[in-house]
């Protein structure tokens, strides 16, 4: 005679699932809403552009002041890191490309303090240049240069 116990399974309802559409797809008119919000929001766009600017010039201000620091070149790259991601929602996908060439060359916390000044300026440059004079794609004659150019001299730089 064997004394095997009973098991039982319990299935446990997948709400995630059930949170994010899992039962008939996506809901279309969330997307339309969020979508108008938003649009609702553009208008405040250019501002917040220009906030994440000067940001990015004063954690520049404190390279130069203080040279690259641990502190001083983490903020700088925390500074192109939210650019990046926020570049193309604020419609200028060029600056996320710009901003993410910045961040590869910045990004190794075991090199970054050695990394070409000149470069680093040059991105930032480039940046505030696209802002002032409206550049918001890499299809723009000056955009597609620009950002070829910088991210091969990082490439240069890294393979070196």
């Amino acid at each position: 005679m064997t004394n095997k116990s009973a098991a039982e399974v319990i299935q446990v309802p997948n709400m995630l699932k059930l949170k994010v559409g899992g039962r008939g797809g996506i809901d279309m008119a969330a997307i339309a809403k969020a979508e108008a919000a938003l649009k609702s929001l553009s208008g405040n766009f250019a501002q917040w552009l220009d906030d994440e600017i000067v940001k990015l010039e004063a954690a520049r201000q404190e390279v130069r002041a203080q040279g690259l620091t641990p502190e001083t070149v983490e903020t700088l790259y925390l500074r192109a890191h939210d650019l990046k991601g926020l570049g193309a929602t604020y419609e200028f996908p060029l600056i996320t490309r710009l901003a993410g060439s910045l961040c590869k060359l910045i990004d190794d916390p075991a090199t970054r303090l050695s990394a070409p000044m000149f470069l680093v300026d040059a991105h930032i440059d480039a940046i505030k240049a696209c802002v002032r004079d409206e550049i918001k794609v890499d299809t723009h004659p000056v955009g597609k240069v620009l950002a070829a150019e910088l991210e091969g001299r990082v490439a240069e730089y890294l393979a070196g």
